[in-house]
């Protein structure tokens, strides 16, 4: 049976991988599909037991070899760059002592289109892989889908939690916040003082100009909060007219007395408000964690809540630094 013309077009379209041997083992003829495998070579004419390593079955090394190998599932790798697996099965010629070997990607088929540029017109219209390309192909747009909305799931999430932990009118971190914030530095062992700012005459600014103007002194204060801090430090808002400041490692009582002076004469600063001005003061409380001791936030918090108060009645505008002694003594007012 000799190969005509005809036949051999119709194996290139039924079988665009196949090649056709000699009965020396040379190809005799190759599927333009397989050729693209070796754009620099034509494969016709080369042995195939050289362009082709064949990995199972083993010690093969003769075109007798490879002809006791018929109906057998080949395992190929090309011998060049890169060295793409291929499957194969090959069947003897009737009466001419050559064969077809048939050849496909199998697993290797991704790596293939990708190395060798291939696409639909090159594999048979009745090919699984194109099929599976196809899948392939959508199963990774899904994923670059889910992918591109789980990013934004998590940058909706971010802004969540962002916005849930941060106080609308003065951009500050919120109560929630600071519940988050300050058991973690206990739980931690972390120093820090901690500040509560009260606004003195806040409510007449409400009652004689309104809320809006309210709002403007409230933002007022929230710039010299944030101004006297660090970016490591907690500026809160904790309710209509109280702030909480927590700064991160600073527990020297003179330091943290003079920050209190300055967050309260720049408090006291006239804000401007249409054709007004807007003038409050403010209280401070301090107290410090050591990073030792058996205490919690709502400790720290009462301690200076309680140095708060103890402003409010020595006159207003000054800072008291909380003392374990202050309610048998009275406070220590700055």
């Amino acid at each position: 049976m000799t190969l005509t013309t005809d036949m051999l077009h119709m194996l290139d379209v039924l079988c665009p991988m196949h090649v056709q041997l000699d009965d020396a083992g040379r190809i005799a003829h190759a599927g333009s599909t397989l050729q693209k495998l070796y754009p620099d070579i034509s494969l016709v004419g080369e042995c195939f037991l050289e362009v082709f390593k064949l990995a199972r079955p083993k010690r093969v090394t003769t075109m007798d070899d490879l002809i006791a190998t018929a109906g057998q599932k080949l395992h190929l790798k090309k011998t060049t760059d890169p060295q793409t697996g291929l499957k194969g099965v090959l069947v003897p010629l009737p009466n001419e002592g050559g064969a077809i070997v048939n050849l496909g990607f199998g697993i290797s088929i991704l790596d293939a289109v990708s190395d060798y540029d291939l696409n639909a017109a090159d594999f048979a219209a009745t090919d699984l892989t194109i099929e599976m390309l196809y899948l392939v192909e959508a199963k990774s747009a899904a994923m670059e889908a889910s992918r591109k909305l789980n990013l934004r799931l998590q940058g909706a999430m971010i802004a969540a939690e962002e916005q849930a932990f941060t106080d609308t009118l003065t951009g500050l971190k919120n109560r929630r916040a600071l519940e988050h914030i300050l058991p973690r530095m206990v739980n931690e062992c972390t120093q820090f003082g901690l500040m509560q700012v009260d606004l003195d005459f806040f409510k007449e600014v409400n009652d004689t100009r309104g809320h809006a103007a309210g709002d403007a002194v409230l933002q007022h204060v929230a710039r010299v909060l944030v101004e006297s801090s660090r970016d490591d430090d907690c500026v809160a808002r904790v309710g209509g007219d109280e702030f909480v400041l927590v700064f991160h490692g600073i527990v020297d009582l003179e330091i943290l007395g003079r920050i209190a002076n300055r967050i309260i004469a720049e408090v006291e600063r006239p804000v401007p408000f249409q054709d007004a001005t807007c003038k409050v003061s403010a209280s401070v409380g301090i107290s410090v964690y050591d990073g030792n001791g058996d205490t919690d936030m709502d400790q720290l918090l009462a301690q200076a809540d309680t140095a708060l108060y103890a402003s409010k009645h020595a006159g207003r505008a000054t800072y008291t630094v909380y003392d374990p002694k202050m309610r048998e003594s009275g406070p220590l007012a700055g």
